[in-house]
């Protein structure tokens, strides 16, 4: 049993990227579906596969690598709101990542977006993590 799921999320992708896999396996729920959608949408995976068993369901994951120098997309993963301290941020305050280059991913009301479509749907919410 793990406490915080955003983050083992995030080390599995992390570790499988460093080792050179081309698929990693997640056990699934919701908001974890709601973040690979986005890595999806952002260009920063191949693709990916909903599994639902009986229980829990997993998530499998085509990484993405440069054709070239085989180097994975993903530089880095960052977990930012962390179960023991939450980081919530106003519309005004939504975080930049490498002055756009990277994106960060937000849990609003309207549901999990990057900053920059909470930013242009003028929301707040917690800053889950940041991927570049």
């Amino acid at each position: 049993m793990y406490t915080d799921p955003i983050a083992d999320y995030l080390t599995r992708i992390r570790n499988a990227n460093s080792a050179g896999h081309r698929v990693v396996e997640i056990p699934a729920s919701n908001l974890k579906k709601d973040i690979t959608k986005i890595l999806f949408e952002q260009g920063y995976i191949l693709s990916y596969k909903f599994e639902d068993d009986k229980v829990q369901g997993t998530i499998k994951i085509a990484l993405k690598y440069d054709k070239f120098t085989k180097e994975p997309v993903i530089k880095n993963l960052k977990r930012v709101s962390t179960p023991g301290l939450r980081k919530y941020v106003g519309k005004d305050e939504l975080p930049r990542v490498l002055n756009g280059l990277g994106i960060a991913v937000v849990s609003t009301s309207h549901g999990v977006m990057t900053s920059k479509q909470a930013q242009q749907e003028s929301v707040g919410g917690e800053v889950l993590c940041y991927v570049y």
